[in-house]
C-alpha cells in the first residue's frame, strides 16, 4: 500500500521525467550518429518529439497539482485575502470547466484517430496513442486542481494559495 501511495503521489515527476530523460537520450543519440555518419537516425528524431510531447503535458499536469500554474496575480495585491480566494476559486473553476471541454474534444479527436488510425513513418506507432495524452493531461490537470482545494480544504489553510506576502517570503 506504501508503494501505491507513493506512486500516487510522485506520478507525474517520474512520467515526466522518464520522458524527458528518453527525449535526452535519443537527442544525444542522433547528434552522435550525425557526427560520426553524417546521417541521422529517423526513429531517434520522431521518439524524441513523442517524449517531448508527453513530458509537456505531463509536467502541465505536475504544475496543476503544485498550484504552479502561470497566473496574474498583481491586480490583487491592494484586496484583502478573502477577494484574492474569491477571483482564485473563480478562475480555477472556469479553468477546469475548459480542460473538461479540452477532454471531451480530445477524446472525441482520439476516437476518431483510432477509428481512421495513421502510424508515424518510422516508428510505426498510430498517432492516435500519441495524441491520446492530451484527453489524459487535461484530465489530470483538472483532478490535481481539484484534490489541491480538498487539501487546503482539510487543513484549513484555503488562503494560503493566495497569500502573497507568505510566498514572497518564502
Amino acid at each position: 500500500m506504501a508503494f501505491l501511495r507513493t506512486l500516487y503521489e510522485h506520478l507525474e515527476e517520474w512520467l515526466s521525467s522518464t520522458f524527458l530523460a528518453i527525449m535526452i537520450l535519443c537527442l544525444a543519440l542522433q547528434v552522435l550518429v550525425r557526427m560520426v555518419t553524417g546521417s541521422g537516425l529517423d526513429w531517434a528524431e520522431e521518439m524524441s518529439r513523442f517524449t517531448f510531447i508527453w513530458a509537456v503535458y505531463i509536467g502541465s499536469s505536475l504544475t496543476a497539482k503544485r498550484g504552479a500554474h502561470v497566473r496574474l496575480s498583481a491586480q490583487f495585491l491592494l484586496v484583502p485575502v478573502g477577494v484574492r480566494l474569491f477571483f482564485h476559486i473563480l478562475a480555477d473553476a472556469l479553468w477546469v470547466a475548459a480542460n473538461i471541454f479540452f477532454v471531451a474534444i480530445g477524446a472525441q479527436m482520439v476516437a476518431r484517430a483510432l477509428q481512421f488510425p495513421e502510424t508515424s513513418p518510422t516508428l510505426g506507432i498510430t498517432k492516435a496513442y500519441v495524441e491520446m495524452i492530451i484527453p489524459v493531461a487535461f484530465l489530470m490537470m483538472s483532478y490535481r486542481t481539484v484534490e489541491l482545494y480538498i487539501r487546503h480544504w482539510r487543513r484549513g489553510t484555503l488562503a494560503d494559495l493566495v497569500d502573497i506576502e507568505k510566498e514572497m517570503s518564502a
